[in-house]
């Protein structure tokens, strides 16, 4: 009982330090890519991307900011956050999905089956939902103690040890949500071959890493100014006092 009121005064410390536009970003983006997930973007032999993969590098980039100003473990704990308001609103969207209710597109069409595929999008299906959640709390955890981890073998600061950190944690752990995803899912129940999974693991994290590497400027921005501004300082001395 101690231990649970000790992490739930660090989780309301922490939710009250770290900057609440990057916890919407980082949430949104999450529920975003998963409820995209169900279209294919790209799909060729050895190669293939859904639609969630515009928006997979923003959660990365967020764990990343909140790593190099609050440390890993708040980092993990904002990307837990994450995942279980998701699985929310996954729970939610299976209940809506099950009223006897019409989308609208079903009066714009008057076909049956667009109602049917749609409750089918949005009521998403069990293995896909189960896949989806332990791959990304797999790679949550590991960008997140990755990054520490390189920060800490650093001789030298900036933007350039900030992309350094950002972009071998971000690649592994891209590459092990894919793999993590592709052999949970993928691989058991759409029949994929064990090429195709290591290659679209491969591939996957190297265009989503590609989407970081434009985008950390920004983000390395941001987080030095949260240094600047000593944002987050009483989480970061009640951290540090534990």
């Amino acid at each position: 009982m101690q231990f649970i009121k000790k992490e739930m005064d660090d989780y309301r410390i922490l939710l009250r330090n770290v900057p609440s536009l990057v916890i919407t970003l980082f949430v949104v983006s999450v529920i975003m890519m998963n409820l995209l997930a169900n279209k294919e973007l790209i799909s060729v032999k050895y190669f293939a991307l859904d639609c969630g993969f515009p928006l997979s590098w923003i959660s990365f980039l967020c764990m990343d900011m909140i790593c190099k100003r609050f440390g890993p473990r708040a980092a993990a704990k904002i990307s837990i956050l994450a995942l279980v308001i998701n699985l929310a609103a996954t729970l939610i969207f299976k209940l809506m999905s099950l009223t006897p209710g019409m989308w609208g597109e079903y009066y714009s069409t008057g076909m049956t089956e667009v109602n049917t595929a749609l409750n089918a999008t949005f009521g998403g299906t069990w293995y896909v939902v189960m896949g989806s959640s332990i791959a990304m709390l797999a790679a949550a955890i590991c960008n997140s103690f990755i990054n520490q981890a390189v920060a800490k073998r650093l001789t030298y600061s900036g933007y350039k040890a900030f992309a350094m950190r950002s972009f071998i944690s971000t690649g592994i752990a891209q590459f092990v949500d894919n793999l993590t995803f592709a052999l949970i899912v993928s691989y058991h129940f759409f029949g994929w071959s064990a090429a195709q999974v290591l290659m679209c693991s491969v591939t996957g994290a190297v265009a989503e890493l590609l989407c970081e590497v434009i985008f950390s400027p920004f983000g390395y921005r941001v987080s030095n100014r949260w240094d600047e501004e000593n944002v987050g300082k009483q989480y970061l001395d009640y951290a540090f006092a534990k």
